[in-house]
């Protein structure tokens, strides 16, 4: 991204949706990264912003800068290696919202495409049947609209831009997607992309409880 120019929304400057000792839950903002970049004005980020109000805040997974929503870190050790287990296994459930281009005529369906980084144009990713990791999505339709589709989405794996390049592959690019929008998708949603993280679920580090926790998208 040569013109890449780092520009972090700065209200509200951290989003809280709920916090004890162990954790902090919160609504990340699209435009902000999740983790300090290379670059010194890069810098800001939501883990950064949050370890100024937590000093022992740990990183436990991620949202691409451009995604909004859910999005939570540790406040201990412990919670970090209890949560960073949990994804290993692949028993925290996550649920993205979406709006896409085009009219979807099916009501849902898995899509299970290979992908790997497009290393001579980073950060994209491509489909390689030959050396892409093996990456699913479940996907379902909320709502058709006239020129878009909002759906919901439920990765089964992790990949980078796994549901972005999915839904390009379906014919169906999310839209606002600086990488893989049509022109048309661009134009329509110019200040955002259309995807957020919505729903998570996960076992509590210290209760052991399943809790879950939901942020509405703002693009909805």
């Amino acid at each position: 991204m040569p013109n890449f120019v780092y520009n972090p929304p700065m209200q509200p400057y951290l989003d809280i949706i709920y916090q004890d000792q162990d954790i902090v839950v919160l609504n990340k903002p699209s435009g902000l990264l999740s983790v300090p970049g290379r670059d010194a004005w890069h810098k800001d980020s939501l883990a950064l912003r949050v370890m100024r109000v937590w000093p022992n805040a740990c990183v436990v997974h991620r949202l691409d800068m451009a995604t909004s929503g859910i999005i939570i870190l540790a406040l201990r050790k412990s919670a970090q290696s209890h949560m960073g287990r949990q994804f290993q296994q692949k028993v925290i459930d996550k649920t993205y919202f979406a709006r896409v281009e085009g009219i979807i005529k099916q009501g849902s369906g898995l899509i299970d495409l290979p992908l790997r980084c497009d290393w001579e144009n980073r950060p994209r990713q491509i489909v390689d049947f030959e050396q892409g990791k093996s990456s699913q999505t479940e996907w379902e339709v909320v709502k058709r609209e006239k020129q878009t589709t909002l759906v919901k989405l439920t990765p089964l794996t992790g990949r980078t831009h796994q549901l972005r390049v999915h839904m390009q592959q379906l014919g169906h690019p999310i839209v606002g997607d600086e990488f893989y929008a049509t022109e048309f998708g661009k134009r329509i949603s110019p200040e955002r992309l259309a995807l957020h993280a919505g729903n998570i679920t996960l076992t509590h580090p210290s209760t052991e409880q399943r809790i879950s926790f939901e942020c509405s998208a703002p693009f909805l």
